[in-house]
C-alpha cells in the first residue's frame, strides 16, 4: 500500500516515516513480526514458533494483512524499526495489536509515534476508545502506554487469557 501522509497518521511525526501495509507486503511484515516474536517472546500471544516451518507460508502472512485492517510499519534511517496493527472498531472500540519497536530504535520515541498514528486512525474510524492487552511484567510497556494517556480497565471482558493487564484510552475527534 502507499505511504501515507504525517497529516494522515500522526501530525507532527517528522522524523519517522510510517508506512501503511497491505496484503501485497507481506515479505516486509514477515521479516518484522518474526523479528518481534524472535526478540520478545514475552510479550505477544503469539510464538515465533506459531509463525514457523508449515506455518510460514505466504498465503497465511497475506491473510493477517486482509483481516487487520491497520498494519503500520516505522523507518528509521531508511530501515524498518517497528510496527503496530489495530482492528476495525467493534462498537466504538478499536484494539491495538502487536506493537513492537527494534531494540537499536527504543528510547526515541518510535513507539509513541505508532501509539498516536492507531489514536488517530481510531477516532477517524469513528473509535471512541482505544483498548490493549499487556503483560502485567511488562513494565517498560505499561509505563509506555500510561503515558499515551492508557489506563488500567478492569470493566471490559478479557480478550485473551494470556495478558494479564487490560488498557483503554478514550479518543477524541482531535486524536
Amino acid at each position: 500500500m502507499a505511504e501515507m501522509s504525517e497529516d494522515e497518521i500522526a501530525p507532527g511525526a517528522a522524523r519517522v516515516a510510517l508506512s501503511r501495509l497491505g496484503p501485497e507486503d507481506w515479505r516486509r511484515w514477515r521479516l518484522l513480526r518474526r523479528a518481534a516474536l524472535a526478540e520478545a517472546p514475552d510479550a505477544f500471544t503469539s510464538t515465533l514458533e506459531d509463525w514457523s516451518g508449515e506455518r510460514d507460508v505466504e498465503e497465511r502472512w497475506r491473510q493477517r494483512l486482509r483481516s487487520v485492517p491497520l498494519n503500520l510499519v516505522a523507518q528509521m534511517g531508511g530501515h524498518d524499526a517497528g510496527m503496530v496493527s489495530a482492528t476495525a472498531p467493534e462498537g466504538d472500540e478499536v484494539e491495538l495489536l502487536s506493537l513492537w519497536v527494534a531494540p537499536e530504535a527504543r528510547g526515541r520515541g518510535l513507539a509513541g509515534e505508532l501509539i498516536e498514528a492507531v489514536a488517530a486512525w481510531a477516532s477517524a474510524q469513528g473509535g471512541r476508545s482505544l483498548v490493549l492487552e499487556v503483560r502485567e511484567h511488562n513494565a517498560p510497556a505499561v509505563a509506555l502506554y500510561r503515558r499515551h494517556g492508557f489506563r488500567e480497565d478492569d470493566q471490559g471482558p478479557r480478550r485473551s487469557s494470556a495478558c494479564e493487564l487490560q488498557m483503554r484510552r478514550p479518543l477524541t475527534p482531535a486524536d
